[in-house]
């Protein structure tokens, strides 16, 4: 089902998923920029580089306080490449050069360390945490998700996507195993506001009911690594069938981006006992909320009378107070 994915296919697409522009600044964000925010970028163009390159951005996404305090010859030699190599992963993430880089990432742990008042927080569990230190990670890392997921959306694709769905006569929304939820809860916030939509997690409904979608439909794949093969094929055969299709993943140059004509990005970081089950899918709802707020104030008057009507609904399904336990 799915073409191989090779040099040249598709738009060329920056981490908002919009063309890739020159940078004419090292940081390539405004002083209000989300600490640590060069850290999501190469995080998010990490499965796309090469593998001498992707040595070097593994050890920045590792140690950025480390790498800033590096030569470029000690940071080659430590990742078993050359200066060169760190030189063209430079200008791969959008910077000129390796000082540039380490100013940045210099900067950005600063704001960071500031933010935690000088604690330094990781995600990843070590098996001698504490359940307090187990809670103040997980905490800390899924307030991360949201908040460097929030930093980095970029708000013209979102209207796009609002655009899109506010005008198709159907939604379908794919996505398996931890994003099948996701999907879920958009189609029931969706269906809630009278939108007709569905959402599929079985890899032979997914293409079946995406071998239906015509023109003025909308199918959106959600997968956070962008390659789940059952996601990506029925976005494909929707987009055959004429319908606009979305992705919304955590890597913006992941083969899900080949067949979407807009992607929405999230800046999640998966770690020990967290993979594809928690940071992830609070970041996906992020996006997803965000979407439904901006169907929803666009439809406003006919959401006021669906919200109300299914309120109505369902008001009475809850214990009455002197059904209660005393």
């Amino acid at each position: 089902m799915r073409k191989p994915i090779g040099p040249g296919r598709g738009p060329e697409r920056g981490i908002t998923g919009e063309p890739a522009a020159p940078r004419d600044d090292a940081a390539g964000k405004d002083k209000d920029a989300t600490p640590l925010s060069t850290v999501v970028r190469v995080r998010s163009l990490l499965p796309s580089l090469p593998p001498a390159e992707r040595r070097v951005a593994q050890r920045v996404i590792d140690d950025p306080e480390g790498v800033a305090n590096s030569t470029i010859t000690e940071l080659a030699q430590n990742c078993g490449t050359s200066e060169t190599t760190v030189i063209r992963f430079c200008r791969a993430i959008g910077f000129h050069g390796y000082p540039e880089l380490r100013l940045t990432l210099a900067t950005e742990a600063g704001r960071a360390q500031s933010a935690t008042g000088g604690r330094v927080i990781g995600s990843d569990i070590s098996p001698d945490d504490s359940l307090e230190q187990i809670v103040e990670k997980v905490t800390f890392a899924d307030a991360r998700a949201v908040e460097e997921t929030a930093a980095q959306l970029d708000i013209k694709m979102l209207e796009q996507v609002v655009d899109a769905v506010v005008a198709a006569d159907r939604v379908d929304v794919y996505g398996v195993g931890a994003s099948a939820f996701v999907a879920a809860d958009f189609q029931q916030k969706l269906h809630r506001i009278g939108r007709v939509c569905s959402a599929w997690a079985d890899a032979h409904i997914m293409l079946t009911s995406a071998a239906v979608l015509n023109a003025g439909d909308v199918a959106i794949g959600i997968s956070h690594t962008g390659a789940t093969v059952e996601t990506i094929d029925a976005l494909e055969v929707a987009k055959t069938r004429g319908a606009k299709t979305v992705a919304l993943t955590n890597f913006p140059k992941s083969p899900i981006a080949e067949v979407a004509d807009l992607i929405l990005t999230t800046a999640a970081r998966e770690t020990t006992f967290r993979s594809g089950a928690t940071a992830s899918r609070l970041a996906q709802l992020t996006v997803v909320d965000c979407l439904f707020v901006g169907v929803a104030q666009r439809t406003y008057g006919s959401t006021r009378k669906a919200l109300e009507a299914t309120y109505e609904a369902v008001r009475g399904r809850t214990v009455r107070p002197d059904r209660r336990r005393r």
